[in-house]
């Protein structure tokens, strides 16, 4: 029997309770014990903990958000803490650690692994850009709700002739901006692969309306970048892994846009709605499929290794590889979406 600590790091996410669920349940079956982390990695800097067992995670697969709480906390900012996180481990008598997150979290887990502590990663993003794994729980359920809110401006912005400016998650990577652009029918979309020329986008909308297409939908990643101005941010200052606060391109737009073609614009920015609320079904069966193989890898003594989503296999690639580069977006994909725009 072992005692597994479990943690959730990095921006919160659909499907996160339902891969604690999963790794629970199936953990007591294999015999073991687990003691949940709150708080993400600044949880075992505090040393802040809870008991999980099949009560607490009774009835949660189809609840939003998580019950350990989570932070954008880098206990390898500084020597001192990273110390701190090993000696907590070993004071809590915590045998391995199953870390659910994204990029950031899954690289603080995989330099614990080479410092000899086991842990196995469970990709988590609403962004997909995790290597070495198709999807990533919670990117459905985000692409959904861009898709909602696209077909509810439709009316409102055809009904006005406006154009509507839509800013999308995606620092990066512009997954959610192509597939909830495609699916929601937007007549340009902006990614961060991609440096566009505002002229380029002006040009384009200018043609719909003169083809009496009175209205347009533009969908932008937070991280799309124009040409001339580079990255928008709202303000200067890194988080604990070195990001800069992305936001503003959607504004930005549609202030070019309205000042180039005197169109009347607007700017939605749907910010952490793509976050919350309750996970689609595709979400749940994924986390669900994520966390039993993530503890029965445990179990078999495996670590190391992050859980991942190839074709309709559950397998595992290492938690090196995983964390090495960003998965950005297929351009045979975007070019897909490209045949639409007009």
């Amino acid at each position: 029997m072992m005692n597994i600590g479990m943690l959730t790091g990095g921006g919160d996410c659909p499907g996160l309770n339902a891969v604690i669920r999963a790794v629970v349940k199936r953990g007591i079956q294999l015999g073991h014990e687990f003691t949940g982390i709150k708080e993400g990695w600044r949880g075992l800097l505090e040393k802040k903990t809870m008991k999980l067992d099949a009560g607490s995670v009774s009835g949660l697969i189809h609840l939003g958000g998580t019950i350990l709480g989570t932070s954008r906390t880098n206990p390898f900012k500084n020597e001192k803490d990273a110390e701190q996180v090993i000696r907590n481990i070993n004071e809590l008598k915590l045998d391995a650690l199953v870390c659910i997150g994204g990029d950031d979290t899954l690289g603080v887990a995989s330099k614990l692994n080479d410092k000899g502590i086991k842990t196995v990663g469970v990709p988590k993003t609403i962004d997909n850009d995790l290597t070495g794994t198709d999807f990533t729980f919670g990117f459905d359920t985000a692409v959904g709700i861009v898709t909602e809110s696209l077909d509810r401006l439709h009316s409102t912005t055809e009904s006005h002739q406006r154009v509507m400016v839509v800013e999308v998650m995606g620092r990066h990577a512009g997954w959610i901006a192509v597939y909830g652009g495609l699916a929601g029918g937007a007549d340009v979309i902006l990614i961060p692969e991609q440096p566009f020329d505002i002229d380029d986008v002006c040009k384009h909308i200018q043609n719909r309306r003169s083809a009496g297409k009175n209205f347009s939908i533009v969908v932008a990643a937070e991280g799309a970048t124009p040409k001339a101005a580079g990255m928008i941010t709202k303000e200067k200052e890194l988080d604990a892994f070195g990001h800069v606060r992305l936001g503003g391109i959607g504004e930005f737009l549609a202030n070019e846009i309205e000042k180039r073609l005197k169109f009347e614009s607007r700017f939605v920015v749907l910010g952490h709605l793509q976050r919350g609320g309750t996970p689609t079904a595709y979400d749940r069966v994924l986390a669900t499929r994520f966390g039993v193989k993530a503890i029965e890898l445990l179990h078999e003594g495996i670590y190391g290794r992050m859980v991942a989503l190839q074709g309709n296999k559950i397998v595992d690639v290492s938690l090196h590889e995983a964390t090495s580069k960003l998965k950005t977006v297929d351009m045979e994909m975007f070019r897909t979406a490209q045949i639409f725009f007009g």
